[in-house]
């Protein structure tokens, strides 16, 4: 089960607020009341309780982490394989969290409409057979659009998406797809069947259709569907860091943009 971080920012925060607040209103005054009234005259006060003190220290801080990762920019780690080449297992992202509007911690509502996702975009968003876990794909269906994936063939609206052949490595042959303002490489699998996720969608509005550049190791919208906008999460647009396990050392290699 993963663990639902947000969630846990916003419980500290407002649980460290609370406690500071109830400290300044109330908790304060009796500590004062009670202290003789010599050490009163001294101007020294009783000492805070620990967690008094603690709640003071950290809320500020907690409150900076929470606007900058709930309306700024959330890092992500990707877990698996499925948007090769473009992003590799163990690359560190950065999602932009205002791209798509500012939405509410936890909840996920929208509050402020900035913009909406472009074809090409690499987006996070929950998965939404659980409302809850991460997942990163690239738009590839827009609301209206007419999305057919046939014998590994893309199709917009009945138009052919051009991919240009550049390079095998077996097992896999690495092409560049056109998607209009994006051009990016995908993989496909040499010597696999293209009837693995084939099929004709048409994109409802306010949801959006979402593939993996991986394409014959992906699970995306061939197979559960589109993605509605309130499961939005934001836009991928840079890798800062590469650590792909804990045996091995964090990379700078790959610090970039991403297409």
């Amino acid at each position: 089960m993963d663990i639902d971080f947000p969630l846990i920012l916003v419980v500290l925060t407002f649980a460290s607020g609370l406690i500071w607040l109830a400290d300044i209103l109330f908790w304060r005054k009796c500590r004062l009341a009670a202290t003789p009234a010599d050490v009163s005259d001294d101007g020294d006060e009783p000492k805070e309780p620990y967690l008094v003190d603690l709640s003071r220290s950290f809320f500020p801080v907690l409150v900076v982490v929470l606007i900058l990762r709930s309306f700024l920019v959330e890092p992500f780690q990707i877990p698996s394989g499925s948007m090769l080449p473009t992003l590799e297992v163990g690359d560190f992202i950065l999602v932009n969290k205002y791209a798509y509007g500012l939405r509410l911690p936890v909840v996920g509502t929208k509050v402020l409409d900035i913009g909406d996702p472009a074809r090409g975009d690499v987006m996070v968003f929950r998965y939404p057979k659980d409302g809850e876990t991460n997942y990163i794909k690239r738009v590839i269906g827009l609301p209206g659009d007419t999305v057919r994936y046939d014998n590994k063939q893309l199709f917009i609206n009945d138009q052919l998406v051009e991919s240009e052949f550049v390079v095998r490595l077996p097992p896999v042959e690495v092409r560049k797809e056109d998607l209009g303002a994006v051009e990016h490489d995908i993989f496909l699998t040499m010597g696999r069947s293209g009837a693995a996720g084939e099929g004709e969608w048409k994109i409802p509005e306010g949801e959006y259709f979402m593939m993996g550049d991986n394409r014959d190791n992906s699970n995306d919208s061939r197979y559960w569907g589109t993605v509605p906008d309130e499961l939005i999460v934001g836009r991928a647009f840079a890798i800062w860091m590469h650590w792909e396990s804990f045996t091995s050392l964090p990379s700078f290699k790959r610090v970039g943009g991403i297409e």
